[in-house]
């Protein structure tokens, strides 16, 4: 049956011999993140998940949420208790800041624990998930009395948050919104419309949910610039803080999906129901974006969360499972059969999810880092320099990050074979909780326009050339040293695919703007096969210091040594074919007519 353990060693090895937390521990956001602390957080998060989350995932998917005949949904067995106990725990306050009840942590450390919990419990994860992300778009653009009003519930988890973007008409173009927001005389609006695809829209876990949503007002413009964004509480707030009487807003109906049950993604209707406008009028899609920034990081972190989960059973099912003998010869011949680890095809599907998750876990905490300096760095500039990269790195990190996801959850599936088509093995249930991944806060493909037609160009295209800078010295750098010098000129060949094929879009992009949309899924993977390459020439620079240094943990050293030289030799290569697709341009994607596809 399946099983989870925490990945504490491998997380610690990031934030301290990679990244070098401490490091910064002259920064305000880092104030509170001492090593005793951050030790303690990983080490009882993980203990905490493993224990209270990942025994209800499997029977959280079977059972899912139910609406019932009063329009209230009811989670599945176990969820109420398990809320209460994570919220008893402080685990909702890590990340948020004191003034409002928060642990004043560095978004790397409620970064490192939020992996823990997608692991355990993706379903559950979701709903103090989207809370965070509705707590962040509040504390950057509500009013002072909003951020008073709900922000020390939702902080504490005694209420959760959504966000509501998506209507039965519109998905990406969000300009087709028709939910109307009327002004009323006390200052409110009376909020109108049908919102699909609500994460965590209703439930019972907590005592008030608190919906953002975007809606227009009359005469604004019929288009993205009129949209305006409001917060619209499932139950009236009085004045003293207390609960008032219900709003009206209701779970129409919970969507019947391939997975996730355990969330209750909903249908909410809004009849009139009270809302306050957040920030200014029809300015709603930029304070949306504060909040839908941080789900497509959350997102991304979704992918690892599932695979790091899929690839420990693989691996557990490859040393217990016993099938054939080794092509060099029997390993246990005392044994009918030697265990599935002998066989190199099942090798490389484990190695290649061990490569990934592992590259991608330094990506997802160094991405978390930057979002800490592009507040809390010590100058201006650094702080540029931070909110460039994350920029730049936000929708690789969600459709790269999200794709990695399911592709090693789908091959630790292929792993068990037959068992892993069925149910109760637990594997299926990760390749479909994966597969939404790829899916919401922007489709991968939708990412990838963002990463080429926005975030490229964006400042002059100063982002993307402050990465190659930062790649190139740490590639200058590694070469120095003869047992770094290979994987830094594989990576270094790798990242002048990268730079021939931004130049490439450069050059045509004016001339056919198509040939940058069918340039801009494998240019997200080139950057996100460059920018993991990054964090494995960091990982195994540290390892290759670390033995130097004398480090006890040797075993564990050289394994990363050995799974950086499998990136470089097997995933490094990669980026020679995706520049070859990039520069193939949009002709053949682009020639059929739409009845040419249709069924002959």
């Amino acid at each position: 049956m399946p099983r989870y353990t925490a990945p504490v060693r491998d997380t610690r090895f990031i934030l301290e011999k990679v990244i070098g937390l401490d490091g910064y521990a002259n920064l305000p956001a880092f104030a509170a993140a001492s090593p005793e602390i951050v030790n303690a957080v990983l080490e009882e998060g993980g203990k905490f998940v493993a224990e209270q989350l990942f025994p209800l995932n499997q029977s959280g998917d079977q059972q899912g949420c139910k609406r019932n005949d009063d329009a209230s949904v009811t989670t599945p067995d176990g969820f109420k208790e398990a809320y209460k106990a994570f919220v008893e725990g402080g685990w909702m306050t890590l990340g948020a800041p004191e003034e409002f009840g928060g642990q004043n942590m560095p978004h790397i450390v409620s970064t490192a624990f939020e992996e823990y919990l997608i692991s355990a419990n993706m379903a559950f994860a979701m709903y103090p998930g989207l809370t965070k992300g509705a707590v962040a778009a509040l504390l950057a653009h509500g009013s002072q009395e909003q951020k008073e009003k709900y922000l020390p519930k939702m902080i504490s988890g005694e209420w959760t948050g959504t966000m509501n973007l998506t209507e039965p008409q519109c998905g990406t173009d969000l300009g087709l919104i028709k939910t109307k927001a009327e002004p009323q005389a006390d200052g409110s609006y009376a909020i109108t419309g049908t919102k699909i695809f609500i994460s965590a829209g209703e439930h019972d876990l907590a005592d008030n949910i608190i919906h953002l949503v975007l809606a227009k007002t009359p005469g604004a413009p019929d288009s993205s610039k009129g949209i305006s964004l409001f917060v619209v509480p499932k139950f009236l707030v009085n004045d003293d803080g207390s609960i008032g009487e219900r709003n009206g807003v209701s779970c129409g109906s919970i969507e019947h999906k391939m997975g996730i049950h355990a969330n209750s993604t909903c249908v909410l209707n809004y009849d009139g129901a009270k809302g306050w406008l957040v920030g200014e009028e029809m300015k709603g899609l930029a304070a949306m974006f504060v909040m839908m920034n941080a789900a497509r990081l959350g997102v991304g972190l979704q992918g690892l969360g599932i695979a790091e989960v899929a690839y420990q059973n693989g691996v557990q099912y490859a040393n217990d499972r016993r099938q054939g003998r080794a092509l060099t010869g029997p390993k246990d011949p005392e044994e009918k059969a030697d265990t599935l680890f002998v066989h190199p095809d099942v090798r490389r599907m484990l190695m290649e999810a061990k490569a990934q998750i592992e590259g991608l876990r330094a990506l997802c905490m160094w991405g978390a880092l930057q979002v800490d300096l592009s507040h809390d760095a010590g100058d201006e500039e650094a702080r540029e320099l931070a909110d460039d990269l994350v920029g730049l790195l936000t929708p690789v990190i969600k459709g790269y990050g999200t794709d990695i996801g399911y592709k090693v959850a789908t091959d630790c599936q292929q792993v068990y074979g037959g068992h892993g088509y069925i149910a109760e093995w637990g594997m299926e249930q990760y390749v479909r909780d994966a597969r939404i991944a790829m899916i919401y806060e922007g489709t991968n493909g939708v990412q990838a326009m963002d990463l080429v037609g926005r975030k490229l160009a964006r400042k002059g295209g100063r982002a993307v050339q402050a990465f190659f800078k930062l790649v190139s010295g740490e590639i200058a750098e590694a070469k120095q040293d003869e047992k770094l010098a290979d994987f830094a000129a594989k990576l270094e060949k790798a990242m002048g695919d990268m730079q021939a094929a931004t130049m490439w879009m450069a050059q045509n992009g004016f001339k056919n703007p198509n040939d940058v949309g069918a340039a801009a899924y494998p240019y997200m993977e080139l950057t996100g096969v460059v920018a993991i390459g990054l964090m494995w020439l960091r990982m195994a620079t540290a390892a290759q210091a670390g033995l130097a240094g004398g480090d006890s943990d040797t075993k564990f050293l050289e394994t990363k040594l050995v799974t950086a030289r499998y990136y470089a030799d097997r995933i490094l290569p990669r980026t020679a074919s995706l520049r070859s697709q990039i520069e193939a341009g949009s002709d053949t994607i682009m020639a059929l007519e739409p009845e040419a596809f249709e069924a002959a």
